[in-house]
């Protein structure tokens, strides 16, 4: 499964709210969002605390624990299958860490109960069934309650980049008219379906590459803040 390109293009993150996507011609509705001035309530964690939790890399001075990435990990395993590497995980938790501290900074409102059981909803039925869910979820060693709390965190995350960057993201009608042309409707003629005409599927392709320009700058700001903190990665101890 696609989840918002991994979290933020890389936009963590993650899942509803922004394109389905982006490879895909017909894309989501667009989502255009407000910010409110809200502070993000602080996450909880509702499973089971370990009694060690060791550091895997310190950021400023602040750290992201095993834990975290345990985590993300697992998260992944019952999204996509399989978990990235360490590092990679590491990385991404890394640019979470950047993302929430600017949100947090600017007091953006995080997502209501609302749109955090709709995301949660449209998470599980990526999956063939509720019965496949719940074994999955059992087999990564998540809870709901879990999986939601993540879903939370990124949504916030994403909607923050979306609010941050959507401004610039400037697309103008020979854009869209190439995005037609060149990938639209050859993606749908490759399946044998039939081609609207461009102006009934305008507005939704503007809105694919309104994303995509949006994912550009924020790892192209992502990158930049990056190279600028001090990330230094603890070494395994775990012989995993």
């Amino acid at each position: 499964m696609s989840h918002l390109r991994g979290f933020y293009v890389r936009r963590l993150i993650t899942i509803v709210g922004l394109l389905a996507s982006l490879a895909g011609p017909l894309a989501a509705q667009a989502h255009a969002q407000s910010p409110a001035p809200a502070a993000p309530p602080a996450a909880s964690d509702d499973s089971s605390a370990s009694p060690i939790d060791g550091v895997a890399a310190r950021i400023e001075d602040d750290v992201i624990l095993e834990s975290e990435v345990r985590e993300l990990a697992a998260f992944q395993v019952l999204s996509d299958g399989q978990a990235k590497p360490r590092n990679e995980l590491i990385r991404e938790l890394a640019d979470q860490w950047i993302v929430r501290g600017e949100a947090n900074t600017a007091k953006f409102a995080f997502p209501s109960a609302d749109e955090i059981e709709n995301a949660y909803r449209q998470f599980v039925k990526q999956f063939p069934s509720s019965e496949e869910f719940q074994k999955r979820l059992t087999a990564a060693d998540l809870t709901e309650a879990a999986v939601k709390r993540i879903l939370a965190q990124q949504l916030y995350l994403a909607h923050f980049l979306e609010y941050r960057f959507r401004a610039a993201a400037q697309i103008d009608d020979q854009e869209v008219e190439t995005y037609y042309n060149d990938e639209f409707v050859p993606q749908l003629k490759a399946r044998n379906e039939t081609v609207p005409p461009l102006e009934d599927v305008e507005d939704t392709i503007r809105e694919v590459l309104v994303q995509r320009a949006i994912n550009d700058r924020a790892e192209k700001w992502l990158e930049d803040t990056r190279q600028r903190l001090r990330i230094d990665i603890v070494s395994d101890r775990s012989g995993s």
